[in-house]
């Protein structure tokens, strides 16, 4: 996909959740129930890929931004008798 259609794509999805939050004061319980689980999921799945990635990046990078080489992990072979 091009960034062009790409952009267009959340262009659409955009207009869509902000026509869906217009209707939302009109709308039974029963729908801005559903619609506050589906916004909590989504915000709780990108909170972890933000964890995860800051913790990958923790680990291969130190603070100073240099990597770890006491962390490096060192291949096992076996013994020959």
């Amino acid at each position: 996909m091009s960034s062009g259609g790409f952009l267009k794509e959340l262009q659409v999805i955009g207009e869509k959740l902000l026509l869906k939050l217009q209707r939302l004061p009109k709308a039974d319980p029963v729908e801005i129930v559903s619609f506050c689980v589906i916004l909590l999921f989504i915000a709780t799945v990108l909170v972890m890929m933000v964890i995860a990635c800051s913790c990958c990046c923790y680990s291969c990078c130190s603070c100073g931004g240099r990597p770890d080489h006491r962390r490096r992990k060192i291949q096992v072979r076996p013994v020959a008798h």
